[in-house]
Formats: C-alpha cells, sequence, structure tokens
C-alpha cells in the first residue's frame, strides 16, 4: 500500500472523528439527550468511512460509503449472537467501543447518517482537493 498526501488527511479524520467520539461520551452530561444517544455511533460510522478511504483509497467514494454501510450494519447485527467469548471481547474498553452490546434499529439509522455524513466531508473536502 503506497501512502499518499490523501492518505494522511484521511488519517486525520480517523483521529478527529475518533475524538469527537471519545468526547461525547466524556461530556455527555452537558449534551442534550438526543444528542447523548445517536452522537457516538454517528461519529462511529464516519470513522469507520475514514477508515475505508484510508485503506481503498482508489476505491470510489460511493463504493467506499456501501463498504463502510455494510460494515456498519454487521457489525450492529453481530450484537443478536450472544456467547462467552463474545461477551468477554465486549465487556474490555475496546470491544464494547467497537461492537457494542445490544442491537437497536436506531443505531442502523445513525450509521447511515455517520457514512453520509463522512461521504460529504469527502466528497466537499477531500477528493475535490489537491489530493487528488
Amino acid at each position: 500500500m503506497k501512502f499518499s498526501k490523501k492518505n494522511l488527511v484521511y488519517f486525520v479524520l480517523i483521529l478527529i472523528s475518533i475524538c469527537l467520539g471519545l468526547a461525547s461520551r466524556k461530556f455527555s452530561g452537558s449534551l442534550p439527550d438526543f444528542t447523548n444517544l445517536y452522537l457516538g455511533d454517528l461519529l462511529w460510522a464516519t470513522m469507520v468511512y475514514f477508515g475505508i478511504r484510508f485503506l481503498f483509497s482508489q476505491l470510489s467514494v460511493t463504493y467506499s460509503a456501501f463498504l463502510s454501510i455494510m460494515f456498519c450494519y454487521v457489525i450492529e447485527l453481530s450484537q443478536l449472537y450472544h456467547s462467552d467469548w463474545i461477551g468477554t471481547v465486549r465487556h474490555t474498553q475496546l470491544g464494547g467501543l467497537v461492537l457494542g452490546f445490544g442491537f437497536l434499529w436506531s443505531d442502523i439509522i445513525a450509521y447511515t447518517i455517520g457514512v453520509f455524513f463522512g461521504q460529504l466531508i469527502d466528497r466537499l473536502l477531500v477528493s475535490k482537493s489537491v489530493f487528488k
């Protein structure tokens, strides 16, 4: 994999998404309830989109969005599966952040909006920039 300036931009966007997502948890007491319910999932999906773009920058924006949505949906659907080993993974800090705990339809909506948001940022800022 050859890294370019464009990859660096995606990496920085991943870090920004992670920081905003962690901040949304840390400062949840200062945010409106509606925001607390969905912001973390939205930012997680945005980070997934930028991660796909970072790893596979040669793919189209649309196909990257499709892969990101599918990844997010599979992770959410995996929350319907319960066994001891995956429960152990989910109860670690990283496992809980990545895999979550329980299936919610609202998370599917938040993921869809998050990937759309990432795609919008990509189309407006990255893909049209000098980093092509």
